[in-house]
């Protein structure tokens, strides 16, 4: 861990579209400080590149503050960086050290086509929460909370499930470029609350459905997207929509 400013070399990919083929390419930081955020350190390096006239390197962000699920960045061989359940913008250079060589790849799986150098098309996600993600509700005033009773532990269980922030670094760290573990967290924080139920099954098949459709790929069961997930979703919620999944193939099968 560096206390210092620290001189850096940025290996960072630069692609100018997905019919382009793209390769890393070589950057000298100095004097960059342990506490700048990872994305900090690219606007020095953005800021860098246009006084020199060149082209800045084009990066998805937000709110920074770990809730949008914009950052998208493969540090080192793992998404988000080096350290557990942070993402990309709350990364901070401090978690290097002087004279590190850093490489910045973006999200790889074939249904996150990349944009342009490390921002990447996660349409697909979108795609997966309209073929079911939600609940079909008369409009108008709501319930009072205390009309729905619901047992700590599943309304707990939920809220851990809709954590799931959509970032996408589940499907770069497999290596079947699987979304099963986004997906079962936007069925499961659903599934386990009363609103839920009455779409459930079909919710199940149709996200299943489009998730395939998208070209994902299938589960490894390595554990690998729980253990990089920068919110800490639990595979429980894959075993959880497994389970729904076969069973609405017995108690109610959609043509989808």
């Amino acid at each position: 861990m560096s206390t210092g400013n620290m001189n850096l070399t940025l290996k960072v990919w630069r692609q100018k579209n997905n019919n382009t083929k793209g390769a890393l390419v070589d950057y000298k930081l100095a004097g960059i400080s342990p506490d700048m955020s990872f994305l900090e350190m690219f606007d020095v390096l953005n800021e860098e590149l246009i006084n020199k006239g060149e082209e800045p390197v084009v990066f998805d962000h937000d709110c920074r503050e770990g809730i949008c699920g914009m950052c998208s960045m493969f540090i080192n061989g793992r998404p988000h960086g080096p350290k557990d359940l942070v993402t990309t913008c709350q990364l901070h250079m401090r978690s290097f050290n002087d004279g590190d060589t850093i490489v910045v790849e973006p999200w790889r799986a074939a249904a996150f086509p990349v944009v342009k150098d490390l921002t990447v098309d996660r349409s697909a996600f979108d795609r997966v929460i309209a073929a079911g993600g939600f609940i079909s509700v008369n409009t108008g005033n709501a319930q009072d909370a205390n009309n729905l009773p619901i047992p700590k532990m599943q309304a707990d269980a939920a809220f851990e499930a809709a954590a799931c922030i959509g970032c996408g670094a589940c499907v770069a760290t497999c290596k079947n470029a699987s979304a099963m573990l986004f997906v079962s967290a936007k069925i499961s924080q659903l599934a386990l609350l009363p609103q839920g139920q009455p779409e459930r099954y079909r919710r199940v098949q149709s996200m299943v459905a489009q998730m395939d459709a998208e070209g994902f790929g299938n589960c490894t069961n390595t554990g690998a997207c729980e253990a990089e997930c920068p919110k800490g979703i639990s595979l429980e919620n894959i075993a959880r929509m497994n389970r729904d999944f076969a069973s609405a193939k017995f108690i109610s099968e959609e043509t989808v």
